[in-house]
Order: C-alpha cells, then sequence, then structure tokens
C-alpha cells in the first residue's frame, strides 16, 4: 500500500512537471514539498523553469476535482485489506500513461533533479544556519548561566561572610558574658572561701578554748586534790614530829644551850683573829705607798679581767651555740644540743639494750605505739628498708603520716628513726608562722644542722600543713610563702642524709609540690576496739599499776617520800573490753588521758583503791565528755 502510494506520488510529481503543473499533492506518509520554484537566496540566479517544447501537445487543464473524503488510514497494512487505495493506483496509472506519450520526459525527470538537488543544497543551508543559532543560543544560554551562577556565588560568600561576622559578634559577646560571669563567680567563691575559713578558725579557737578551759578546770581539780594529799601528808608528819619534839624536848634544849656556848667562843674567837689580820692589813697599806698602788691597781685589772671573762665568754658560747648548737626549731631530738651531750645516753641505752632491751623490745616492737596489724608491719617494712637504704648509701624515701590527732603518728616516727637505726628531731609547723621573715634563715640553719648527723636524720615536722598549706591561700603570708619556698629548695632532690617525715590532719591542705616530693603515704586511723583493749591494758599498767614506784637508783633511798601505790581489785580483761566498746571513736592520746583521769580520781579517793565501780563512772564521764567535744566540733 505504501509502495503503490510513493509509486503514484512519483509519477504525479513527473506528470505536473511534464505538463508544467505547478502543484502535487499525494496522500502518502511521505509529504513532499510541491515543485513550486523555491526562494532563492539573495545574490543567486533562480533556476529559469524548462520551457515547453513546441511538438509537445499541450495538455488541457485539468478539470478540478472534488475533494473526496478520505478513508480512514490503515496503519497495518499487511494485517488487513480494509485501507487499500485503490483511487491512488488509479492516478498513478494514468500518469504513467501521460509520460509515456510525452517527449520531454528525460528533461522533466532532469529539471526534477535539479531543483531537488537545490532544495536540499538549501535545507543544507538552513540546517547549518540553524545548527549556528543552537551554538549561539547555547552559548548565550551558558553565558547567561555562569553570569548567574556568579552573581549567586557572589550572594553567597557576602552572605556567609555576613553569617560568620554575625557569628563572630556573638561569640565575643558570649565570651564576654562568660568572663564576666567567671569573674563574679570567683569573687563570690573567693568571698565563700574568706567567709569559710574565718567560721573554721573560729570555731577551732571556739573548741580550743574549750578544751583549754575543761583542761584548766581538771587540772585545777588535780592540784586541788594533790594539795589536799600534801595537807595530810603535811599534818601527819607534823604530829609526828611533834610527838618526837616533845618527847626529847629537855635533851635537845641541853645540847642546844652547850652548842651554843661553844660556837658563841669560837665565833667571839675568830672574829677577833680576823679583824687583827684585816686591821694588821690595812696598817701595812696605809703606810707603804707602793703597796697601796700595787693593791688598788690589782683589784682594777682582775675587776677588768672578770668582766672581760664574762663577756668574751658569752660572745664564744653563742657563736658555740650557733654553730654546734641545736637550731631553735627543733623541739625534741635524740641527738641532743650539743654533739657531745647525746654521747652518755647513747651508751646507756646500749648497755641497757644488751642487758635485757628496753620496754618497746618485750612483746610490742613499737613501745606505747599500739596500731593496726597491717599499718605496724608496714612501718616495720620501711623501718627495715631504711635501715638498708642507709647501709647501702642509697637515697631516702620521704613519709607522710595522716590521721585523727593522737592517732600515733609522732611515737611511730620515733620508734621508726630507732629501729632504722637514725637519729630523730621533732619540730611543729606552727613554730615557722611567728619567725617572720627569719623563718627561711631558721629553716636553712635545720637542714645544715640535719646533715651534721653521722647516722643520718628522720626529720618529723607535726602539723605540717600549718605552713606547707597551698601557697595561692589568701590568708598566706609573705614569710609563710618564703619559708615554704625553703623547704621547697633544700627537698628538691632525694637526700641521703634526711628522711623527711610530715604528719597532718588535713594532707588535701598540703602545696602540691610538697606532696610530689612524697613517696610513702601512711594513713593512721582512729583505733579499733581490739586496738582499744591493748591500750587501755598499757595505760592501766603504766598509769595505775606502776604509778608510786620509782626506778632503781643510786641515791633513791636517800628519798624518804614515796608515791602512794595504788591498789586494784576486781579489774578484769572483761571490764576492759567493755571500757573499749564504750570508748568508740577514742584516739590513742583520749585514752591515755582516761587513764589519767582515772589515776587522779583514784588518788582523790579515801582509800586510793581503783574497783569496777570507779573505774566504771571515770569512763562513763569521758565517753560523754568525748560526746560533748563532737558536737562543739560540729
Amino acid at each position: 500500500m505504501a509502495g503503490a502510494k510513493l509509486c503514484a506520488a512519483g509519477l504525479s510529481a513527473i506528470a505536473a512537471a511534464t505538463m508544467g503543473v505547478d502543484h502535487a499533492y499525494a496522500d502518502s506518509p511521505f509529504n513532499f514539498p510541491s515543485f513550486s520554484p523555491p526562494s532563492v537566496p539573495s545574490g543567486k540566479s533562480p533556476i529559469p523553469p524548462m520551457p515547453p517544447t513546441g511538438n509537445a501537445p499541450t495538455p488541457p487543464p485539468p478539470e478540478p476535482e472534488k475533494e473526496k473524503p478520505r478513508k480512514p488510514r490503515n496503519d497495518n497494512p499487511r494485517t488487513t485489506a480494509a485501507g487499500f487505495d485503490v483511487e491512488a493506483l488509479r492516478e498513478a496509472t494514468e500518469c504513467l500513461k501521460f509520460i509515456e506519450k510525452s517527449k520531454n520526459t528525460g528533461k522533466a525527470f532532469e529539471y526534477m533533479k535539479t531543483r531537488e538537488q537545490t532544495k536540499q543544497t538549501e535545507a543544507a543551508a538552513k540546517l547549518a544556519e540553524l545548527k549556528a543559532m543552537t551554538a549561539n543560543s547555547e552559548l548565550e544560554k551558558q553565558r547567561v548561566m555562569y553570569e548567574e551562577q556568579k552573581k549567586l556565588n557572589k550572594q553567597t560568600a557576602e552572605i556567609k561572610t555576613q553569617l560568620a561576622q554575625y557569628e563572630d559578634q556573638l561569640k565575643r559577646k558570649r565570651m564576654a558574658t562568660e568572663d564576666e560571669l567567671q569573674k563574679i563567680r570567683n569573687r563570690e567563691l573567693v568571698h565563700m572561701q574568706g567567709e569559710s575559713a574565718k567560721a573554721l578558725e573560729a570555731a577551732r579557737r571556739q573548741t580550743e578554748e574549750e578544751i583549754q578551759r575543761t583542761r584548766l578546770r581538771t587540772e585545777q581539780q588535780k592540784a586541788d586534790l594533790e594539795r589536799e594529799t600534801i595537807r595530810v601528808k603535811a599534818m601527819a608528819e607534823a604530829e609526828a614530829r611533834a610527838h618526837e619534839t616533845k618527847l626529847s624536848e629537855e635533851v635537845n634544849t641541853r645540847m642546844l644551850g652547850i652548842r651554843a656556848k661553844a660556837d658563841m667562843e669560837k665565833l667571839v674567837s675568830a672574829i677577833n683573829t680576823t679583824f687583827d689580820h684585816i686591821g694588821g692589813g690595812f696598817r701595812a697599806l696605809l703606810t707603804d705607798q707602793n703597796k697601796l698602788v700595787v693593791a688598788v691597781g690589782g683589784v682594777t685589772a682582775l675587776a677588768a679581767g672578770i668582766y672581760t671573762t664574762r663577756e668574751g665568754a658569752k660572745v664564744v658560747w653563742s657563736y658555740v651555740d650557733r654553730m654546734l648548737g641545736q637550731p631553735s626549731l627543733i623541739r625534741e631530738s635524740s641527738r641532743g644540743k650539743y654533739p657531745w651531750s647525746g654521747v652518755v645516753p647513747r651508751v646507756m641505752s646500749t648497755f641497757r639494750g644488751s642487758n635485757g632491751g628496753t620496754a618497746s623490745n618485750k612483746g610490742n616492737g613499737f613501745g606505747d605505739v599500739i596500731l593496726h596489724p597491717s599499718l605496724q608491719k608496714r612501718i616495720q617494712q620501711l623501718a627495715s628498708a631504711t635501715a638498708n637504704t642507709k647501709a647501702h648509701q642509697a637515697p631516702f624515701r620521704n613519709m607522710l603520716f595522716y590521721g585523727p590527732p593522737g592517732t600515733g603518728k609522732t611515737m611511730a616516727a620515733r620508734e621508726l628513726a630507732r629501729k632504722s637505726g637514725l637519729d630523730y628531731a621533732l619540730m611543729t609547723g606552727g613554730d615557722v608562722a611567728p619567725l617572720g621573715a627569719q623563718a627561711v634563715t631558721k629553716i636553712h640553719q635545720l637542714f645544715d644542722w640535719a646533715k651534721k648527723s653521722n647516722r643520718g636524720l628522720l626529720l618529723f615536722i607535726d602539723e605540717a600543713d600549718a605552713f606547707l598549706c597551698e601557697r595561692n591561700k589568701m590568708y598566706m603570708s609573705e614569710a609563710q610563702r618564703s619559708a615554704l619556698n625553703a623547704l621547697l629548695f633544700r627537698t628538691g632532690d632525694q637526700s641521703k642524709d634526711i628522711v623527711l617525715a610530715l604528719a597532718t590532719n588535713r594532707p588535701g591542705d598540703l602545696d602540691s609540690a610538697v606532696s610530689d616530693r612524697i613517696d610513702e603515704v601512711l594513713e593512721f586511723p582512729l583505733p579499733g576496739e581490739d586496738e582499744r583493749f591493748k591500750l587501755l591494758k598499757l595505760y592501766l599498767d603504766k598509769y595505775i599499776a606502776q604509778a608510786g614506784s620509782r626506778k632503781p637508783g643510786l641515791f633513791s633511798h636517800f628519798f624518804k617520800n614515796q608515791q602512794q601505790k595504788i591498789e586494784i581489785t576486781g579489774l578484769t580483761d572483761d571490764l576492759l573490753k567493755e571500757a573499749a566498746a564504750k570508748t568508740e571513736g577514742f584516739s590513742g592520746r583520749e585514752i591515755a588521758k582516761l587513764m589519767a583521769g582515772i589515776q587522779a580520781a583514784v588518788y582523790g579517793s579515801e582509800n586510793c583503791i581503783l574497783d569496777p565501780q570507779l573505774f566504771r563512772e571515770v569512763v562513763d564521764y569521758k565517753v560523754a565528755e568525748h560526746q560533748q567535744r563532737k558536737k562543739l566540733a560540729h
């Protein structure tokens, strides 16, 4: 069907060209343009139409045909014959017949070919022009898009810059606000710390004043008891002496009369002889001028020599005391005040140790110190390590003892030094602050003196937080800060001569540089029930059982007034365990004071007997007093 249409269209075109028809139409899917003369572009001559030959018959003009209604198009001609166009085939046949009869068929085909080439050339030119226009349009479009993108990027950059500036301003404002708030918080914190420090200091002073008042009352009661005891003893002794005097009054009177007469005669004789010699000497001096001058010169020289010797001795002794004496910061030391002062005690202690040992070697390795078994074992290990360190000439390790007051820190340090074979020196941190600007010099003198120990020295600083606290404290003076810096300077490197042992109730208050110099940290907690039981037995023996007994000595038999022995009745271990359970929270020092209070109560009684009733009364009173102190502390 399509081939028929195409053939019909071709034939129609050829026929039209042959007959000079200007238009040709075909009902086919290929819409060929008419063969009318194309529009010739400027500069080109149009192709002239083919002139008709004279021999060719002029065909009659075709009659206009009426438009027939078009049949529906058949897109599937192979499947059905309903769309076959018979009219087109008929027209094609008629055109072929007409062309066969015409004599200008070749020219018609040549003309048609020429026109077709011209139209193709024009179409190619238009296509090239269209492509150029399309390329220009695309370039223009890209240029516009580039400009728009450039403007968009510029606007985006400006917006980002403005946003960054705005964020920077907000950040600066926020930082300024935070800095101001931080300054306000710091000022409030400093103010609160100052108020807290003042409140704590006031509470501490109040507690100390209350403790001092209680101590004064106790000491007053003890003094009253002692005075009453002395008065009773004095009255008894006076009555005995009066009775003895009354019995031997006559004998004594006669003997005194004889002795007085003899003494009077001897005195008169001596006075007469003395005045005779003095009178003779004065007469010799007054009569002989040379002797008088020599006597006056001798007396003057003697006075000048005595004065010069006294002042010179003061100067020499002050120099010796400064060079060899013990520093003023030391409260207690095993070395003695001067190098030669500790020789005899060391020899005596060595002699006593070879003859059976001291109390510290009997059962308890730490004397009067009762500690938790794990802590006591740790201290013994430290003592052995320190002794081995000294033997191998290695640097010593510094220590920190912390815990509540009265838990045996000082006594443990003293025993640690003794067991490790070191000398021992004790100072208190509270003694540094009153020295003011001289504190730095005293600390340097202390360390210079400590280095002179041949055995090595354990320097124990009690209440170390009094002058080794944080350097940024508000209430810390410049002198205290300088003293702290001096101690840090002298302990910057590990020493082979000095073991530094610090004791404090508040380890958190120590300066960070001081904590950095500590190698061993030991906590001394309050004694447990077992430790309190051992302490009660220890101080019961010390203050009660051994009270009134004197150490055997060379001249002890010359003292007639011996202390009265205390009789202990009914005091069993069960009663001591009961007291140990009641005294929970007591330190070792408080248990020692408890036993001293029991001793005072026994001495205040009539018969000087310690029975369970008196023991329980004093224990209950001390427990109530301990609870009251805890309330005052809080």
